[in-house]
């Protein structure tokens, strides 16, 4: 079963267009899963995508900026949940 997944994935100025090389090489679709705040000074970028495990979703982010990554199982909840966690 396939599990949501936050990928936020730092770097710094100098590996910027590496990263985004890197993450084109992948695939336009995967390029458009991907925020980033580079333009912003923050040398990061965040996506929400689908995978089977956490290693899965780690692998990915461009290899030589990996180990950085935060990978974080994501989920949404429902009304009725968020109520029924309060009983």
């Amino acid at each position: 079963m396939m599990e949501r997944y936050l990928i936020e994935s730092p770097h710094n100025a100098e590996e910027c267009m590496q990263v985004l090389d890197a993450i084109l090489m992948m695939g336009t679709d995967f390029v458009d899963r991907f925020d980033f705040g580079c333009k912003d000074g923050i040398h990061t970028g965040w996506a929400v995508v689908e995978a089977e495990s956490e290693s899965a979703a780690r692998k990915m982010v461009p290899a030589f900026v990996r180990s950085r990554a935060r990978i974080v199982n994501v989920s949404k909840f429902t009304p009725q949940q968020i109520r029924a966690a309060h009983k």
